[in-house]
């Protein structure tokens, strides 16, 4: 098993209409309080996978749900962008392709230890969160455990390296914007979209086009 990054980052993903909202409130809801406020988003997982999400324990937080928390993925390129860009499961209602996709980026230590200061719990899990078979971690020495072979690999064609690139880092209740340190994008045209809109925002982080992160 491959020893975690020097600085790890974590990597949300979003319609780039969604910047809007976000940048306005200056954080990231969870699913449950989203859904509670009657937040209008551009919806871009599945709804049948978020609904189950809201049920789903984080075992070491008693009493806490898997949709309580904003999720991060470990690397961008996720399993589930590769799903957008298919666009082709039946799921899945959002059919954009992943074209106006943006990642949100992250240190991870940084929004550690700024939950440390906020009292705000966070966990880890080592495979899809939203999995009745998920383990959950909530101690950074354990971040070893995390599959960073999977994590980082581009073919996931092996269902052991697909269920650890999954891998995910949750802040419950919500993350805040200024935590954000990177915008990743797909293409210029997008970053001109990403850069207008959080022009407008306190907090600017860096926009830019990075095709790696994409299908």
């Amino acid at each position: 098993m491959a020893q975690p990054p020097a600085r790890p980052k974590i990597y949300h993903i979003t319609h780039v209409n969604n910047l809007v909202s976000i940048t306005a409130r200056r954080e990231l809801l969870s699913d449950v309080t989203m859904t509670a406020q009657g937040e209008a988003t551009v919806t871009i997982g599945m709804s049948a996978i978020k609904e189950h999400r809201l049920r789903l324990p984080v075992h070491c937080h008693p009493g806490d749900k898997v949709g309580d928390y904003v999720p991060f993925y470990f690397c961008p390129r996720s399993v589930m962008l590769y799903v957008i860009h298919c666009a082709n499961n039946p799921d899945l209602s959002y059919r954009g392709g992943q074209g106006d996709i943006v990642h949100l980026e992250a240190d991870l230590q940084q929004v550690v230890a700024w939950a440390s200061s906020a009292k705000r719990r966070w966990a880890f899990s080592l495979s899809n969160a939203g999995a009745s078979y998920a383990q959950f971690r909530a101690s950074l020495a354990e971040l070893g455990q995390v599959n960073w072979v999977a994590v980082q690999a581009t073919d996931f064609r092996s269902a052991e390296v697909k269920e650890g690139k999954q891998a995910e880092f949750l802040i419950h209740g919500s993350f805040p914007w200024s935590l954000v340190s990177r915008v990743g994008v797909k293409s210029a045209g997008i970053q001109n979209r990403a850069e207008t809109i959080i022009a407008a925002a306190e907090h600017q982080p860096t926009v830019e086009v990075r095709p790696e992160w994409y299908y």
